[in-house]
Parts: C-alpha cells; sequence; structure tokens
C-alpha cells in the first residue's frame, strides 16, 4: 500500500511519557510486471472484422507502487494490429488489442504475437504475454453492447439475489447468427467469480454472495457476448462494481499501557494509560469519537491518529476516592452509530498528607494525690487517616 507506514509508540516510565515513531517503507522496483497467463488465444473472422476492431486484454499486474508499478504495453512488429491503453475514470486502465489492417486467412490462418509490459523502474523490468491469434472464416457483424462500461454503485449490505445490472447488446445479422449467449470472461479480482454469476440468456448479472467494502471496495467484470454463428463471433464490454461501505463493524478499543496504581499527589496532565482506537468502516462510519464515562477526575487526550491518553485532570485524594472504575466509551459517526467500551480500574496510592489528630485538643484528667508510679492517669487516641506506615500513629510526651 500507498503510504507504508510502521507506527510504533515508545514509552518511557517514571515519569510515563509516550514518544510517537513513524518509520515509512519507500518502494523499489523489485517485482516485474505480471500477465495472468503466458499466452492467450483470439479468434478473428477475416475480411469482415473491421480496422478499428478492439479486443480487450487482461492487462499485467506489479506488485511495487508508484512509478515502479506505472505500465507501458508495447507489441511486436506487426502489419495488421497495435496495441492501445485506455484509461475510464473506474479507476482502472483497459488494455486492448487493435486491428489495423483486414486479415486473409488465405494468406496467413495464425498470427504470433508478443505484448511486453514495462514499469517505470531503472532500469525498467519487464514481463510477457503471447497472443496466438486464429483467422476464421465467420459471420458477418459481432455482437455489440450499448454501452462499453456499465457503472454500478451497490451497497455492501445488499443480499444474496440482488441483480446488479443487465447488460445488453445487439447484433443486425438475422437468425442463429444474432441469438447471442451472455458470459463473464474476466473477474477482477479473481475472487469475484464467486460472488457474481451471469444469466446466459438475458444479461442479467446477479450477486450470489455477500459483500464486504472492507474487503473488496472495487470489482470488473469483463461479459461476453458470443453469437451462435458458424464460428461465433463475440462482443465485450465491462461492469464496474464499486461496493459502497455501510456501518457494520464497531469500533474497537485497546488499552496498551496502563501505569496504576497513581499516586494522590500526582500533577495534572500525568499520563495514566495509552489507548488506540480504530474503525474498520470508511468515511464518518470510520470516525470515532471517544469520551471517559462516568464523570471522574480523568479526561481523554488525542496524542496520533487513533491513539489516546488518558490523563489527570484534577486533584486526587485517596481518603476520599481510594480507587476510580473508568469506562472509556468509543462512538462512531455512522447512522445510526456503533459504540464499544474498554473498562479500567484506576486504583489510587496513598501519600503521607495527613497528620494524627487528636479526638480533641485538651484533655482534663482528675489524678488522686499519692497514687503509686505507673498507674494510668488517662488514656488518649489520635486517628491519622492515611494507609500503612503513613497512618501509623506513635505517641510521645512533648512536654
Amino acid at each position: 500500500s500507498a503510504p507504508c507506514a510502521l507506527r510504533l509508540e515508545v514509552l518511557l516510565d517514571r515519569p510515563l511519557r509516550v514518544f510517537h515513531v513513524e518509520v515509512e517503507v519507500t518502494d523499489i522496483n523489485d517485482n516485474a510486471p505480471r500477465f495472468p497467463a503466458a499466452s492467450k488465444n483470439i479468434s478473428i473472422a477475416e475480411l469482415t472484422t473491421m480496422p478499428g476492431t478492439r479486443f480487450p486484454l487482461e492487462g499485467a499486474s506489479d506488485a511495487d507502487i508508484g512509478s515502479n508499478a506505472q505500465l507501458s504495453y508495447t507489441l511486436s512488429p506487426s502489419e495488421h494490429f497495435s496495441i492501445e491503453e485506455e484509461t475510464s475514470d473506474s479507476r482502472s486502465k483497459s488494455l486492448f488489442l487493435v486491428l489495423t489492417k483486414p486479415l486473409d486467412r488465405e494468406s496467413l490462418s495464425e498470427h504470433r504475437l508478443v505484448v511486453t509490459a514495462s514499469d517505470g523502474g531503472r532500469p525498467a523490468l519487464t514481463g510477457t504475454v503471447q497472443l496466438v491469434i486464429s483467422v476464421l472464416d465467420a459471420n458477418d457483424n459481432a455482437p455489440q453492447f450499448n454501452q462499453s462500461v456499465y457503472k454500478v454503485d451497490l451497497s455492501e449490505d445488499a443480499l444474496e439475489g440482488t441483480v446488479v445490472a443487465r447488460v445488453a447488446a445487439t447484433d443486425p445479422d438475422k437468425g442463429t447468427n444474432s441469438e447471442m449467449i451472455y458470459e463473464i470472461d474476466t473477474f477482477n479480482p479473481p475472487s469475484a467469480s464467486d460472488i457474481f454469476t451471469i444469466d446466459a440468456n438475458s444479461g442479467q448479472i446477479r450477486l450470489t454472495a455477500p459483500l464486504d467494502y472492507e474487503t473488496v471496495p472495487l470489482y470488473d467484470l469483463h461479459v461476453k457476448a458470443k453469437d451462435k454463428g458458424t464460428p461465433p463471433l463475440s462482443g465485450h464490454c465491462k461492469v464496474v462494481v464499486e461496493v459502497l461501505d455501510v456501518n457494520d463493524n464497531a469500533p474497537e478499543v485497546w488499552v496498551t499501557s496502563l501505569s496504576v496504581p497513581v499516586p494522590e499527589d500526582a500533577a495534572l496532565g500525568t499520563v495514566v494509560a495509552l489507548l488506540s482506537v480504530s474503525d474498520r468502516d470508511s468515511g464518518p462510519n470510520g470516525r470515532v469519537r471517544c469520551a471517559v464515562r462516568p464523570p471522574s477526575p480523568f479526561g481523554l487526550v488525542a496524542t496520533f491518529a487513533g491513539s489516546y491518553s488518558l490523563v489527570l485532570r484534577e486533584a486526587l485524594d485517596r481518603e476520599r476516592v481510594s480507587e476510580y472504575e473508568v469506562e472509556v466509551r468509543a462512538e462512531d459517526g455512522g447512522a445510526p452509530p456503533l459504540r464499544a467500551s474498554r473498562g479500567l480500574r484506576v486504583p489510587v496510592s496513598d501519600v503521607n498528607d495527613n497528620a494524627p489528630a487528636f479526638a480533641q485538643a485538651v484533655y482534663t484528667v482528675l489524678a488522686r494525690e499519692n497514687n503509686a508510679a505507673g498507674a494510668e492517669l488517662a488514656r488518649l487516641w489520635a486517628r491519622d487517616p492515611d494507609e500503612a506506615g503513613n497512618g501509623r500513629v506513635s505517641y510521645s510526651v512533648w512536654e
């Protein structure tokens, strides 16, 4: 993918600090273009196939990105054929073999050509496919679709059996030469063969399996209409199915670091925890808002894309509240929104911030004269609300 970035978090402890590091991986030209197959067979009728007729080819793919994946195509020398690229706004390029001069089967019944794909790297890498073109005696007219590209927007929650599109081709011939059979010639990606089917007689394309925008957002289907002439001729079109996202993924919240217990004299702004939030949906469906519930001395600060810090916003007092149950709630921007939550237990550790206190400031004691040494005169008690050693009291006579 481009850009390719690895996001890291460097944590320093005592005091807890976080640094965000982004490592960008740049591409080198280490992948040559590859065609789906080493060869492709094409049948073309002699004479009746007019110059300018185009035959769709499957382009090569290159696993690199950027200029290293920008492909250009060349065709081995031929007086009858040329290669042509066409870029449509469907986000994909179409590759065609173009007939430039009528064919004569009696002169040459088979043409063997090589299509070379070169990428934009330096030096460039190449891949090839061999075209085996058989020249046939065919009927006069090939089927023609009423449009070369069909564009369809389909929601990812569309039900199985939904009619995606209906393609239609016409053939001016008569009888069996004008009767057509429709089929999907090429699926891109190949997994689309399990998702779409076409009715051979009507040209109606239906959905046969669930869609998932997060897995594949765009499908290219190359449809062929083949007549029943002898030999048969074919017309071609492309159906571009763009999957529309629905809010079918709830946000996810992870605690990546937790620094507890928190001293009750911790400074405002102290980082207590680091959290990561994500949503596999896109657009508003993938935009997540976070909040802390119920109200507490802690709040959230966005530190990076999808990263939050849980920080101290108000002073703590362990003697008043010794532990907090904090819930971080995430809600996306879908309609209706989906939610997720993550609970954190934040104990507060004690500091010696309370002096011992007697029950009363002055004790009046009546003592009998002539009491023996060691006789008890009074019993005093002081309380310290601190914890453990901070709350243990010892006594001495000061004056």
